[in-house]
Formats: structure tokens, C-alpha cells, sequence
């Protein structure tokens, strides 16, 4: 088998005829996806334009299909290859079972990472060997994964859906609670199916890129993106923001360019124009930063790296970015745009401090002390995002285990939807 790294980004010298099967394979991906995926959106959209207009025309034109689980990742992966092979920055592989493993290597092949050729198919191609450090590593995120999906996502599931759907029933603080926990439903439900695909991976030998890098700790929405979904946001850097000029050209260029991405980033997460209001309200909030030319600011750094608390400025700066991505979250929750719009409205206007009361007769205090304790656990293990149990004493590693198995009882409940959200997409 045959897999080969470049070192240079560079275009190929390609005969006419082999650009010609290059454009194909973009098609046909990119066209499978869009069958399957968006063609009834933009039909339906289409049509509703016309029926707008005054003009009737009947829905007959759309198709009943079933989405596949994962398309939309294993079509970047696919798309990925593509790339980098006519980039020169990886050889064709001449092993089929190779590049099939690549495309639906299982731990990631539904919700993600999404991975590049050049990193994960050397690795398929290479003889690995045993690693027990590699394996108790990717234990430890299994485990730490099976806690946020459990004890975070799946625990405050009911909540979340209980707010959303009777919201024209709830006072503010209600609501503001429901957006305030999808945010943490999203996150550990997202995250959480990444370490665990990160960490089944590591049992193989295989390393995948990360995920998420504490993005809740993010102090703008820059260093959000550059801690949320990172696969997605690398991909979409390499393969359509600095094609199309990214940041070296004049500010209108390089703005046009941020707005491409974010979104066709809104449009991938699905076909619905709550995900393109999502893509284009961040779009909004990251042009403050980029305009200020602050959005590299926070690039490298780790919050409060040497602190065992954050300063008072960052922590300001962290609840503020939280707050304004909470937000956009609603648009990406909500079933349609005019859902979304009423839910900012009542958020906004309907003040009546009832306390809301768990829908399965919970106690509510649990779940916020679960919450705050998360999210400081988060920030005490905020310098590496692989080793969430990396303490020196056995006893206290021993001690933590207990910890996250005991939460992962109490918060179980075999009356939630267990499937993730990200399979969706």
C-alpha cells in the first residue's frame, strides 16, 4: 500500500484530462450529498418563493428519502482526500480496504472528528503495535466522554425539551434556563461522542485530531471557534477560506470571505434556514473581533494558564462570549425561524419569576450544582484536553473514577433518548 506525505501545499502540474477527473469527483461527492441532504430544502424553499409571489405551485417535486447517518462527515472526509491528493500533500493510496477503512474508520464515522487524508490514512497504512499507555489514555476519555453524554447531555435532556417545546408557556427566567442548558446539552453531547471516538481510536493505535478544547473558557467568539468543533473549522480554513483569498487580501475580501464560511459552515449543519441564521448571527459577532484585529489574540494562550482562578477581566470576558453563543444556540434549537424569533421575544418581555420545576419531579438544585461543578473541573484540567484524570496520586485518581461512575448512576435515567445529536447532521 502505498501512502505518501508532501511537505508543500502546492498544485500540481495536472494534464487537462486529469483535472477533468478531479472536477468530477468534487461533483459527484458534493452532488450525492446535496441530493440527499439539501435538495428537498431548496425545493421547498423554491416553491414557498413563488407561493410568496402569488404564483401556486405544487410541492409535488420533492422527494421522500432517508438521510444516512453521518453523511455530512464522511463527505468532508471523502472531499478531504480528494484535496490533498490533487494538492500533492498525500499520494493516492493503491489499497481499496485502506482508503475504505479512512472513510468509515467507525469510532468517528457518524458524528466526527472530521479527519484530513494527510493525518489519519498514514496511520491505517502503518503496522501498529500495542501501546498500553495509548490504551489506558483512551480509557480515561472514554470515560470522561460517557460523563458528559450521560450525566450532562443526556441528564438535562428532558429539561431542555420540556422548555422548548411549552415555551409560550414560560416566564423569561424559564427560558433563559432552557437556552442556558442546551448549551451544556450540545456541548456535552458533541464532546462527549468525540472523546469517546478519540479514545476508542487510541485502542486501535490511531490518533484523531481534537474536538473541543474547553470552549466554554473561550473570553471571545475567535477563541471560541478556535475550541468548538475544531476539525470543522480547520476543514472549512483549509479547504474553502484560504482558497478563496482567506486573510491576506484587503479587509472587504477577507470579511466576505469569514462570511462564506460561517455560513456554509450554518448550511452543513442542515437543511433548515434556522442553521443558516445560526451561521450568519455568528458571522456578526466574530466581525467586531476580526475588524478590531483581535481575533488572533487568544490563539495560543490557555485562560488564566498560570492562575488557579481566572482574573476578574477574563472571567467577564468568559461569561460574556458564553452568554452571546447561548443565544445563537436558540436559532440552532428551534424547529423554524419564527419559533426561534418568538422565543427571543417572550425572553425578552414575559417576566414572571416562577420557579421552573424539573417535568419528571427532580430536584432542580442537583443539576445546577452538577453543572458548576463541571464546569470547574473544566477549568482546573483546562491545560490538556487528553488527560482529564492526569493526577499523580493513585488515591485520588482512584477517588475521581468513584466520582464520575457514581454521577453516571445517579444521573442515568432509561427514559431519555440516548441517541446524539450530531447524527443528525
Amino acid at each position: 500500500m502505498r501512502v505518501l506525505l508532501h511537505n508543500k501545499f502546492t498544485r500540481p502540474a495536472l494534464k487537462e484530462s486529469e483535472k477533468n477527473y478531479f472536477g468530477q469527483v468534487l461533483f459527484l461527492t458534493i452532488g450525492i450529498l446535496f441530493f440527499f441532504k439539501y435538495y428537498n430544502f431548496f425545493i421547498d424553499s423554491w416553491i414557498n418563493l413563488f407561493q410568496f409571489a402569488g404564483y401556486g405551485l405544487k410541492k409535488s417535486w420533492t422527494l421522500n428519502v432517508i438521510l444516512p447517518v453521518g453523511i455530512s462527515f464522511y463527505t468532508f472526509q471523502t472531499l478531504s482526500y480528494s484535496l490533498d491528493v490533487y494538492y500533492k500533500k498525500i499520494a493516492p493510496t493503491d489499497n481499496f480496504v485502506t482508503f475504505a477503512t479512512y472513510v468509515a474508520f467507525f469510532p468517528q464515522l457518524v458524528a466526527g472528528p472530521i479527519e484530513k487524508a494527510s493525518n489519519l490514512l498514514p496511520q491505517i497504512a502503518n503496522i501498529r503495535n500495542f501501546d498500553y499507555t495509548k490504551c489506558t489514555e483512551g480509557l480515561k476519555l472514554i470515560l470522561w466522554g460517557m460523563f458528559k453524554k450521560v450525566a450532562i447531555a443526556d441528564a438535562i435532556a428532558p429539561i431542555v425539551d420540556d422548555i422548548f417545546l411549552h415555551y409560550a408557556t414560560y416566564p423569561a427566567t424559564t427560558l433563559l434556563l432552557g437556552a442556558v442548558f442546551f448549551s451544556f446539552q450540545i456541548y456535552g453531547d458533541f464532546s462527549g461522542y468525540s472523546d469517546i471516538a478519540i479514545g476508542t481510536a487510541k485502542l486501535f493505535g490511531i490518533e484523531l485530531v481534537s474536538n473541543f478544547k474547553f470552549p466554554y473558557l473561550s473570553r471571545n467568539i475567535s477563541e471560541f471557534w478556535q475550541r468548538w468543533h475544531i476539525s470543522l473549522s480547520n476543514w472549512f480554513k483549509e479547504y474553502l477560506y484560504i482558497p478563496l483569498g482567506g486573510s491576506k487580501k484587503r479587509t472587504f475580501i477577507s470579511a466576505r470571505n469569514i462570511s462564506i464560511v460561517f455560513l456554509v459552515s450554518g448550511l452543513w449543519h442542515g437543511a433548515n434556514w434556522t442553521f443558516i441564521t445560526w451561521g450568519a448571527i455568528h458571522t456578526l459577532l466574530y466581525f467586531p473581533v476580526f475588524f478590531a484585529k483581535k481575533n488572533r489574540k487568544y490563539s495560543k494562550s490557555v485562560v488564566a494558564e498560570t492562575s488557579k482562578l481566572p482574573s476578574a477581566s477574563d472571567l467577564i470576558k468568559i461569561i460574556t462570549t458564553f452568554f452571546l453563543v447561548t443565544l445563537s444556540w436558540i436559532f440552532f434549537r428551534a424547529p423554524s425561524i419564527t419559533i426561534a424569533l418568538d422565543y427571543f421575544r417572550r425572553m425578552t418581555t414575559y417576566f414572571n419569576y416562577e420557579t421552573y420545576q424539573h417535568p419528571n419531579g427532580y430536584r432542580m438544585i442537583d443539576y445546577y450544582i452538577l453543572i458548576l461543578l463541571f464546569m470547574g473541573y473544566e477549568f482546573y484540567i483546562r491545560k490538556n484536553e487528553r488527560q482529564p484524570f492526569n493526577f499523580k496520586s493513585p488515591i485520588i485518581r482512584f477517588l475521581v473514577y468513584t466520582l464520575i461512575v457514581f454521577f453516571l448512576i445517579l444521573f442515568y435515567d432509561d427514559q431519555v433518548d440516548r441517541s446524539f445529536i450530531y447524527f443528525q447532521f
